[in-house]
């Protein structure tokens, strides 16, 4: 089966910390590296083209996170070639797949031997570890909206790893925070054994205990697992107060085998992997659990576009969750306005500018949509872009120096809303 599904494989030419249960908003200021020559005046301007290739999860455990990633590339793609300041971007759409998959094994080389400069994904920290030395190879940046492993702040990447999503050291300590605060002292943990998870569940468990708390049991499993008996055995053993599921899709399997052993169905606590609109595809009620998810409260015309822009590009379905649209478009206007602040296509160019223009070094000026961040880069200054997602300031490794992490609360319906 083709890696490019038949309503995806297209190119699409846009027409139109002290931390507490509440959101956690961090902002931090950091040395810059030495920015390029500055911008160059519209004079000596040619019209650039940006080729970029997403390497999103349209099968595997995160498939969910594909339909608001790729709607908010596309809306962001559609808005700055329709604001038609010197630079046209071009987007390949491609599947990451999961581990299991491994959709990316055909996904990237392909797309790296289209001559994109930037490769937007993948969602899953351990998928982007199996191909970010690969990009970093060819000389590409990987700018993923939703990798929040903190392995990557220490990668060897030549400059070339970027990303708009936080890393899980924050979303760790506001969920290990809500636990306590939310008053319980025993706590069951059940965590899939891969990047993402152990790393969450070591700062979940470390800001749980030092609240106060204990961690009574703590249980992983491995991808692809199917069966979780002996974890949910083990972990109802020793009597826990609440239960902090981290992983994917296999969440739906995972909470059932709780409850139907008699564990209180509102007393689980979801990450951003598993934060998902479950509806009917929960068998059980999860009512009064709650979840943390990066990411501000997304405006409502920024949902209302985004959905119009799913309807047009995506699979005929409404688009219903949002998470990492936000960062997603953030990640693409990113990476036209560094091109155009580079006056360039180049990936190293490019580079060389992201952090300029997210605002983590120099003196820019605030903007908070692609065209306005334009004429200030076209009239010979630096742009300083806030955008749906929130300030970005990127620091020297590519992280994000802002950031904000939402609570929400599931209702009768197994659908969730954001309570902080």
């Amino acid at each position: 089966m083709s890696i490019f599904s038949s309503s995806r494989a297209r190119r699409v030419y846009g027409t139109v910390a002290a931390v507490g249960a509440s959101a956690l908003i961090l902002a931090g200021c950091s040395g810059g590296t030495t920015p390029s020559e500055s911008s160059a005046p519209s004079a000596d301007r040619e019209d650039l083209t940006l080729s970029i290739g997403t390497v999103l999860p349209q099968t595997g455990a995160l498939s969910y996170l594909g339909p608001p990633e790729e709607a908010g590339v596309g809306l962001a793609t559609a808005e700055i070639n329709e604001a038609a300041k010197g630079i046209t971007v071009e987007v390949q759409y491609g599947d990451s797949g999961d581990p299991d998959n491994k959709a990316y094994e055909t996904t990237v080389p392909k797309l790296l031997g289209s001559d994109v400069s930037a490769l937007i994904g993948a969602a899953s920290s351990g998928v982007t570890k199996l191909f970010l030395d690969q990009a970093v190879s060819a000389g590409v940046i990987t700018f993923s909206p939703a990798n929040t492993s903190p392995d990557f702040t220490t990668w060897d990447d030549d400059n070339l790893y970027w990303r708009t999503a936080p890393s899980d050291l924050l979303q760790g300590e506001v969920l290990g925070n809500l636990i306590a605060e939310d008053g319980n002292q025993a706590l069951g943990i059940i965590y899939l054994n891969d990047a993402y998870g152990t790393g969450l569940e070591k700062v979940v468990n470390e800001t749980f205990t030092a609240s106060g708390g204990e961690v009574v049991a703590s249980e992983s499993y491995n991808a692809g697992d199917t069966n979780f008996s002996a974890q949910v055995s083990t972990i109802l053993a020793a009597n826990p107060d609440a239960i902090a599921v981290i992983g994917f899709e296999e969440t739906s399997t995972i909470v059932p085998s709780f409850v139907n052993s008699g564990f209180d169905s509102s007393k689980f606590y979801f990450v951003d992997g598993n934060i998902s609109q479950w509806g009917d595809d929960m068998p059980v009620s999860i009512e009064g659990s709650k979840g943390t998810q990066p990411g501000p409260v997304l405006a409502d015309d920024f949902q209302e576009r985004l959905k119009a822009q799913w309807l047009e590009q995506g699979d005929g379905n409404e688009l219903v969750d949002f998470n990492y649209a936000a960062e997603s478009y953030d990640a693409t206007v990113l990476l036209a306005l560094a091109s155009l602040a580079a006056n360039s296509t180049d990936p190293a160019d490019i580079a060389s500018k992201l952090q300029e223009v997210s605002g983590g070094s120099g003196d820019g000026e605030k903007c908070d949509s692609f065209a306005d961040c334009a004429d200030i880069i076209l009239g010979g200054g630096t742009a300083d872009y806030d955008g749906y997602s929130g300030g970005i300031g990127f620091d020297d490794a590519g992280d994000p120096t802002e950031a904000s992490i939402g609570i929400f609360q599931y209702g009768a319906d197994n659908t969730h809303t954001r309570v902080n």
